[in-house]
């Protein structure tokens, strides 16, 4: 039985993590739920799994939770919530799936604690990644990956050492734009870019998909988790989404991990690691599939994996630069202050504009998020 703590537990990956807990009552329980502002969510999923303590962001909606559960769940809000869970006794480990910064402080605590944690947000690695897997190593925890790409890149690592690795590939859908010509860019709406082919995701995260940004955030992070390089990470499109990612090791051979889409899967290997527990959830069917194909994606038409490998490579406060600029520039996409095609040119200005620091502090990296919001001039 693992002792679980959701962060994030109302949005996409959140909503999955739950539907595995449910699937697997016998290895899972909820101690612990938090969630942005779904106070409704929230109170059905404290109902069924009676977790020990919640979490939700607004005060006043605390307080009505305290008072509609009375004494069955204790209540807490706003950021001092986040972290008194990160850091619940009887938590033993601590899934972060909090869109934004806010989930780096809460995941640095459980770490602090003791807690393994697993990783949906990504922003926790793409901005503190060194600080992170240094903290992780220093409390002998470990810090499991919950994106069907990295969980795909540590499954087929197995233990295996990073010596024996020549490159990771990422694979990417390539968005609902894979094939659209760079010069209608401009009249897509926000309502194509969440048209995703593959994945039923989140708002940003769906956007990011379209850009590919997503990916560049994920060859960051995996030059974390996995103590690479970025000269060895790189990405291939693959439609079909069922190539998961792959390992390519130093004798030629190459690894990968396959299954039709579904997030459940990656979510419950966290959570159960190091074992692999029944499921009826995910079926594949390669015969109904046909065929697996892969391409390069085009640096031309989706700059953002570029501008990622430069940040990565670069380090420092660039790789916070990038996301925060990316996060600026996908809400004046969708408030229509910018076009789908101009996302990546912003991100590039404002990286361009940043005086990168050297092995930054936690409180330098923070700086340099606010910093490049404000540079982008886009809030």
């Amino acid at each position: 039985m693992k002792n679980v703590v959701v962060l994030g537990c109302t949005g996409s990956i959140g909503t999955s993590t739950v539907q595995v807990a449910a699937d697997l009552p016998d290895r899972i329980r909820l101690v612990g739920l938090a969630a942005g502002q779904n106070a409704e969510r929230l109170f059905e999923q404290t109902r069924k799994f009676q977790p020990e303590a919640i979490a939700i962001q607004d005060p006043a909606k605390a307080t009505m939770l305290q008072s509609a559960l009375g004494s069955g769940a204790r209540v807490h809000c706003g950021p001092e919530g986040l972290l008194r869970l990160a850091t619940l006794p009887s938590a033993d480990i601590v899934l972060i799936a909090i869109v934004g910064t806010a989930g780096l402080a809460p995941a640095l605590a459980a770490i602090r604690a003791g807690k393994d944690i697993a990783v949906a947000s990504k922003e926790i690695l793409v901005m503190a990644g060194e600080i992170v897997m240094a903290e992780a190593r220093r409390a002998g925890v470990r810090v499991l990956a919950v994106d069907s790409e990295h969980s795909a890149i540590f499954q087929c690592l197995d233990g295996r050492p990073p010596a024996s690795v020549r490159k990771l590939w990422l694979t990417a859908s390539g968005g609902p734009f894979r094939k659209t010509p760079q010069a209608e860019f401009s009249g897509i709406t926000v309502a194509d870019a969440l048209k995703h082919p593959s994945w039923v995701m989140g708002r940003k995260i769906t956007i990011d998909s379209a850009t590919l940004f997503n990916k560049g955030l994920e060859m960051i992070e995996a030059r974390w988790l996995f103590g690479l390089p970025m000269s060895q990470v790189d990405v291939v499109v693959h439609p079909q989404s069922v190539v998961h990612s792959m390992v390519e090791f130093v004798d030629g051979s190459i690894l990968a991990q396959l299954s039709s889409p579904d997030m459940c899967l990656p979510i419950q290997y966290a959570l159960t690691y190091p074992e692999r527990v029944a499921s009826s959830r995910v079926r594949t069917d390669f015969t109904r599939i046909g065929a697996l194909t892969f391409e390069a994606p085009d640096p031309e038409r989706f700059p953002a994996l570029n501008l990622a490998r430069r940040a990565g490579e670069t380090g420092g406060t660039l790789p916070a630069v990038l996301n925060a600029a990316n996060e600026m520039a996908v809400q004046g996409f969708c408030e229509g202050r910018l076009g789908f095609g101009e996302i990546a040119a912003a991100v590039a200005r404002v990286m361009g504009e940043h005086d990168v620091v050297r092995e930054p502090t936690l409180d330098q990296i923070l700086e340099a998020d606010a910093w490049a919001r404000r540079a982008a001039g886009l809030g």
